[in-house]
């Protein structure tokens, strides 16, 4: 009897054990637009992840709903994320932004990281890249290498960090090719690639000979090899299975250090709301390598670029540039502040067409 009871006393004893090492973890939700083998924005976000747990190993707990619609969908997957006890959530898409506040409202403990947005909550969080940064060096490259002068780019949604992408790609494609022509077919998705593709291809049969996206699979470099003499840049990762033709460079999203940060600042109990806005220099925006389809001197001016970019000797947005109507918007050596970048919705000067209400 004695026995017995010995060995129940220690088998209850384990479990408060191994029940106190599961509470232990902190557990961290990351709600995706895409799915993770998109090859692009949210297969980034999802080698974050998986570097949050290569950190901390058995300290975490990792979990992720793919392929989640900006919207109502997003709200109950994040209620059910914080219901199941996550510490933390990073919700990955801008359209999740009101979505994240209101499940935030509800849960005051669970700390929320937003990509994209802007706003925040005392525990509501907000990060996003200067993309635009590596848009600059793709519009120089694109410049530079296109016959046509015709360069097509394939837009998601029109809210403010596609329109700066846009207009820091032609910006620096009309610094060294004044005849450069940007033609822009909205796909309205952020991974859909039939879409994406059938974009890429109205945009060649318009002439263009340079493709750039601000979506997230493959199929516009699929899209590009078949057509031949065009060349495209991958985007959020590298997609270098296509280089070194079509894809000749690529922005990559690097979100592991911020992901890997934030998680600490939680389990240690740092953590504090605030907005984050990085690029080249801090390394959460990188340029893949510039393939050798691309001329040495325009490798070399490019990297030179990316290097300015870097060290905050220049800026993408300096002036003299007008907006699109013709109106002045920075004088000369005159450089954009974060609350007009943040909130862009003009084109520049030299690019036709309206941005979609």
């Amino acid at each position: 009897m004695k026995l017995t009871k010995l060995l129940t006393s220690a088998a209850v004893a384990l479990g408060l054990a191994t029940t106190a090492m599961a509470e232990d973890k902190t557990k961290v939700g990351f709600v995706y637009v895409g799915p993770v083998g998109d090859g692009g924005w949210t297969y980034e976000h999802n080698q974050g992840r998986l570097a949050v747990e290569e950190e901390f190993g058995d300290k975490v707990e990792t979990v992720f709903v793919e392929s989640v619609p900006e919207g109502p969908d997003s709200e109950r997957v994040m209620t059910q994320m914080a219901l199941n006890g996550a510490d933390l959530i990073f919700t990955t898409s801008f359209g999740y932004m009101d979505p994240t506040i209101n499940v935030a409202k509800k849960f005051p403990n669970v700390k929320f990281e937003h990509a994209t947005g802007y706003k925040t909550a005392p525990n509501v969080s907000v990060y996003s890249a200067r993309f635009y940064e590596g848009r600059a060096v793709q519009g120089h490259i694109a410049g530079s290498m296109t016959k046509s002068n015709i360069v097509g780019y394939i837009g998601s949604y029109p809210i403010p960090e596609v329109i700066r992408g846009i207009n820091s790609a032609f910006i620096h494609a009309r610094k060294v090719n004044p005849d450069v022509q940007f033609k822009i077919v909205w796909a309205y998705t952020w991974f859909d690639p039939a879409k994406e593709a059938d974009a890429a291809k109205v945009l060649i049969e318009q002439g263009a000979d340079v493709i750039l996206q601000h979506t997230d699979s493959t199929a516009p470099q699929a899209a590009a090899q078949a057509a031949g003499n065009v060349i495209t840049f991958g985007q959020a990762s590298d997609m270098s299975e296509y280089a070194p033709l079509p894809r000749v460079s690529s922005i990559i999203d690097d979100w592991a250090p911020y992901y890997i940060a934030r998680t600490k600042a939680v389990m240690d109990g740092t953590r504090e709301s605030k907005s984050t806005w990085d690029g080249i220099g801090a390394g959460m925006v990188g340029i893949g390598e510039i393939s050798d389809a691309v001329p040495a001197d325009v490798k070399e001016e490019a990297l030179a670029l990316k290097a300015s970019l870097a060290d905050g000797s220049y800026h993408a947005f300096t002036g003299p540039l007008n907006k699109q109507d013709g109106s002045a918007w920075l004088a000369e050596g005159e450089t954009a502040d974060d609350g007009t970048l943040a909130g862009m919705n003009f084109y520049v000067e030299g690019i036709t067409g309206d941005i979609p209400q």
